[in-house]
């Protein structure tokens, strides 16, 4: 077993360390060579959903119907019917999507009916969005397909906030 775990090790750290002298590299091992390796991995295991996961992503044949909440980032590619709430919010070239969508930051390059909420919204020139976008920043790419009205907010994530004085210039459009 001890063969093993220097087999398993990096060549460099097994030929110039031994086991008396992994404290100047105490992070890696700690204890002895065959124990550290196995508890050392544990530990960076433990470490690493500290480190951002990656973006969900719904295929293009999957349909949805139901609200969807994460505090993460997704990529959607198919269908929804429902609102979604989340970090980083990617609507697909071929995905649809009905419902509000609330996101620290989106991009549009699918179809979105219903209202679009986000710091930063950004519609691509294959974008198709039929309602209201309510953001602080935004960028729409030549090309857009866009019909309903555009507000800006200091804080578009907050439902509390839509019912702002900025509403009364729309009747008049």
């Amino acid at each position: 077993m001890f063969s093993k775990s220097k087999i398993n090790e990096p060549a460099k750290n097994t030929e110039n360390t031994k086991t008396s002298t992994p404290p100047s590299s105490a992070p890696a091992s700690s204890s002895g060579s065959a124990a550290s390796s196995t508890g050392s991995s544990s530990d960076y295991k433990s470490s690493a959903p500290k480190a951002k996961p990656p973006a969900s992503v719904l295929s293009s044949d999957l349909h949805i119907t139901g609200n969807m909440k994460t505090t993460g980032d997704i990529q959607i590619e198919g269908t929804v019917e429902g609102d979604i709430r989340a970090h980083l919010l990617t609507i697909g070239e071929s995905a649809t999507i009905k419902g509000e969508v609330i996101a620290d930051d989106v991009v549009i390059n699918g179809r979105i009916v219903g209202r679009v909420r986000g710091l930063k919204v950004r519609l691509t020139s294959s974008a198709r969005v039929e309602g209201d976008i309510i953001h602080k920043t935004i960028a729409i790419e030549s090309g857009a397909h866009f019909e309903g009205s555009v507000q800006r907010q200091d804080d578009p994530l907050n439902p509390g906030a839509k019912s702002a004085p900025a509403q009364k210039p729309n009747p008049a459009s």
